[in-house]
């Protein structure tokens, strides 16, 4: 353990593997991003040449209307999904951690299930119940008189919306039920001698004192809502309302696989990367900010 060496050898696994599947391709997607194909022939069968284009992509990309919609619907779909998501973890949190929960662990399992379950069979599972003809949902609506369409153009946002809330609050209650313990019991213990009430301790105890825990469910969930993949890829052959370009990320991988744009693509893929910085930075300043005044 006096080698120096000692650690970087049993590091040098990881860090190969970090270096390769991690690092590099950042650096080939940034590089990919100032670069332009430009084909020879009809159809290119003379060959590709990869040529300098500058900044010449960003602006393609920021001046494509179906990149800069996706994005905006990205927002629409974070501040409305992340905030009910989070509130329905910090409940389920504070009602299991409480002194009175009976069969926690119960509890917990059960709500950490859809966890664990991929995105795209959660998707199809749920597409079931989205599916006019094969929805119980719609069939029961139907006879009270309601006409919805799950996957039709103005609500198909809040189906995948409804899908990633079932997934991750879960997961995501389970990080704040660890800060939850964290609190030292005599912190319980004082409040209940100064008279304090269940609602008094979770407002002026355990909401405090997890904020980091909360922050860090936030900046995950706001990376993960502008990463959205799966469910909108796999509700885009049920539902007329989402095109190839209906994410950022779809976009994306539209450009690289679809439109063979693999400068377009990594230029789109490093903006996803700086807006989820920008954003997830924004959001640690605010809380740090608010921690400060109270």
């Amino acid at each position: 353990m006096r080698s120096k060496s000692a650690p970087w050898v049993l590091m040098a696994p990881f860090l190969l593997l970090f270096l390769f599947t991690m690092v590099v391709p950042i650096i080939i997607a940034i590089v990919q991003s100032f670069l332009t194909v430009r084909r020879s022939g009809l159809v290119g069968e003379d060959g590709a040449v990869s040529h300098f284009a500058g900044l010449e992509n960003y602006l393609a990309a920021l001046t494509n209307q179906n990149f800069t919609e996706s994005i905006a619907r990205m927002l629409l779909f974070g501040v409305v999904q992340v905030t009910v998501m989070i509130v329905a973890s910090t409940i389920l949190a504070l009602l299991l951690e409480s002194a009175s929960a009976k069969w926690p662990g119960l509890f917990r399992a059960a709500y950490f299930l859809p966890y664990g379950i991929p995105g795209v069979i959660a998707t199809i599972l749920w597409s079931f119940l989205y599916v006019p003809g094969l929805s119980p949902i719609v069939d029961v609506l139907g006879w009270v008189g309601i006409d919805v369409d799950f996957l039709g153009p103005s609500i198909v946002l809040w189906s995948i919306a409804n899908i990633v809330t079932w997934t991750y609050t879960g997961y995501n209650m389970l990080i704040i039920i660890a800060q939850l313990k964290a609190i030292p019991g005599d912190i319980y213990e004082a409040a209940r001698i100064d008279g304090a009430g269940p609602l008094r301790v979770v407002t002026s105890i355990q909401l405090p004192l997890i904020r980091p825990a909360l922050m860090l469910t936030i900046i995950f969930s706001i990376i993960g809502t502008l990463q959205l993949f799966a469910e909108p890829q796999v509700l885009s052959t049920m539902s007329s309302g989402i095109n190839s370009e209906y994410t950022p990320n779809l976009s994306a991988y539209a450009y690289a696989f679809q439109y063979n744009d693999l400068g377009m693509a990594s230029a789109e893929a490093v903006i996803i990367a700086l807006a989820a910085f920008i954003l997830s930075a924004a959001a640690l300043g605010i809380s740090n900010r608010l921690g400060r005044k109270s």
